[in-house]
């Protein structure tokens, strides 16, 4: 069995926010009887409510906070939040001014935050949803809607928090938060699986010196199996096939993420990202801003994604405007 620190599997998700309650404790508190967070202070305005499963953090519980989150919504590692914990996490931010959920696109997600949404409608409160689907090799642009969400959520929060916090009605910080959706792409490879806590044997295996292009944040298979490159032909690999999906080119504008899945060290990370930027720049393609770091994490997996995210000028606008929680600032 891989080697953890735990007390109890079943009790690691939430003895987790505990723990980061600890710290943290002045900017969130629980949602009273269900695996939730939320500012302490309640905004007279759209609530923004994030969610997923545990195991990727710091996303998502960790993205409460000024100009982010309002309330996040945690499951069991790997597992979706149920409907009640939603609706609980939601109404402990509702200012009146309905609800806007963000958050990965998988069926258990899907299934849940529906459920939510429809007994909050009945309860009197608005709601509508941005589902993230940015992982490009998870299924053909022609069945965007069947993608996976991945470090993409990273993008998407971070504008959805602040159309929100500028005081957008529901209807329009739905839209920015779909238009950004809609501009951000992404895709990672995997060296080695993650084991969920518990469990004997890791998600996944890789032949010795193999590695998965386009494997899902849970250990979904991915595009293919292949040798290990060098850093620089392997970022050169998903850079090419993000500007294939993309049409990103030439005088474009854009922000960039190199994620690490949870093992990945600094040192890997800013590799690629040194290769990522000669690719940019010698494709004439504009960096408004370059994100570095584990923000979407799958326990101890290595490995890393890209994401691209296209600007204009009003997601521009968002982007920069202040945000603050203890695992993301700008």
């Amino acid at each position: 069995m891989t080697k953890k620190i735990l007390n109890s599997p079943a009790a690691c998700a939430s003895q987790m926010l505990d723990g980061f309650l600890a710290a943290h404790g002045g900017t969130c508190e629980r949602v009273p009887g269900v695996s939730g967070l939320r500012v302490r202070q309640v905004r007279d305005k759209v609530a923004l409510v994030i969610g997923g499963g545990s195991g990727h953090e710091p996303m998502f519980a960790f993205f409460v906070g000024d100009g982010l989150a309002d309330a996040a919504a945690a499951g069991n590692v790997f597992a979706s939040p149920d409907p009640n914990t939603i609706v609980q996490t939601a109404r402990a931010v509702d200012a009146g001014k309905g609800v806007l959920f963000v958050y990965g696109n998988y069926s258990g997600d899907n299934l849940n935050f529906d459920i939510a949404a429809e007994m909050l409608e009945e309860m009197g409160v608005p709601t509508r949803t941005v589902r993230v689907w940015d992982d490009v090799a998870s299924a053909p642009g022609q069945r965007i809607k069947d993608r996976r969400g991945i470090a993409g959520d990273l993008f998407v929060i971070k504008i959805a928090g602040a159309a929100t916090a500028a005081g957008l009605s529901l209807d329009e910080a739905w839209r920015v938060a779909a238009k950004a959706r809609d501009g951000v792409f992404s895709i990672g490879v995997g060296l080695a699986g993650a084991a969920i806590p518990g469990e004997s044997e890791p998600i996944f295996t890789l032949p010795e010196g193999e590695i998965e292009f386009g494997l899902g944040i849970h250990g979904e298979p991915g595009i293919r199996r292949m040798p290990l490159p060098g850093a620089d032909e392997l970022t050169d690999l998903l850079v090419d096939t993000l500007f294939d999906e993309t049409g990103v080119s030439a005088g474009d504008r854009v922000c960039t993420c190199v994620n690490g899945l949870g093992s990945t060290t600094l040192m890997e990370l800013y590799i690629m990202n040194r290769r990522l930027r000669q690719r940019l720049d010698c494709a004439g393609v504009e960096i408004h801003d370059m994100q570095v770091g584990s923000y979407v994490t799958s326990q101890e997996m290595a490995g890393a994604s890209i994401s691209l995210l296209r600007l204009d000028g009003e997601l521009a606008g968002y982007f920069d405007r202040p945000c603050s929680s203890p695992h993301y600032r700008r």
